[in-house]
């Protein structure tokens, strides 16, 4: 799952990197961003093809309906009338310095990479009343993630961003795959005695 990430001043120099990359161009303009967490219905920046490859806009999280929807498992989400358009012709990248889980027992769980500032999930939007939402795409916990639940993020690679974007025949095998290891800090960890 994921229910809340977290944007910081590492994420946006990273996005600038990764759409420099993408552009072929040495330096670009300053992406500002509102430092803190990102929360279902609240606009976050996300990274979507664009003529020069890709750029970075504000999209809202969530479509609506009768229950907000902010997450769709990558294995179905192809089998799905309500998602798979989207899927197919509006996959984005939503950056973020971490996420949140909680687990059964009600704990704040921080999850990161370390060997880098910035998790990439893959995601798709639509549009809904002249405004673009979007939603993560979920797979099933590796093993970094499957302590606090059984669901977590589709995280990319860097060198896995533009192919997701552009590249339709990778579309289905980056839906397979297997997120990268994270690491997880706990606010508070409950004592158990044996």
């Amino acid at each position: 799952m994921c229910g809340r990430f977290y944007v910081d001043e590492d994420t946006a120099r990273e996005i600038e990197k990764v759409i420099r990359q993408a552009e072929g161009k040495e330096a670009g303009r300053s992406i500002m961003l509102r430092i803190g967490d990102i929360h279902p219905t609240e606009t976050a920046p996300v990274l979507a093809p664009s003529d020069q490859g890709m750029c970075c806009r504000w999209q809202r999280w969530g479509f609506p309906g009768q229950q907000l929807i902010i997450n769709a498992r990558s294995e179905s989400v192809m089998e799905k009338k309500m998602f798979r358009e989207s899927v197919e012709r509006r996959r984005i990248v939503i950056p973020a310095a971490w996420f949140y889980e909680w687990s059964r027992n009600k704990e704040k769980n921080t999850f990161y990479r370390e060997d880098q500032p910035v998790l990439f999930m893959a995601g798709f939007y639509n549009r809904y009343q002249d405004e673009d939402r979007f939603v993560i795409l979920t797979t099933g916990a590796n093993a970094s993630m499957q302590p606090v639940h059984d669901r977590m993020p589709l995280i990319l690679e860097p060198e896995e961003i533009m192919p997701w974007l552009w590249d339709s025949g990778q579309t289905q095998r980056l839906l397979r795959k297997v997120p990268c290891r994270l690491e997880r800090r706990t606010e508070y960890e409950q004592m158990s005695l044996f």
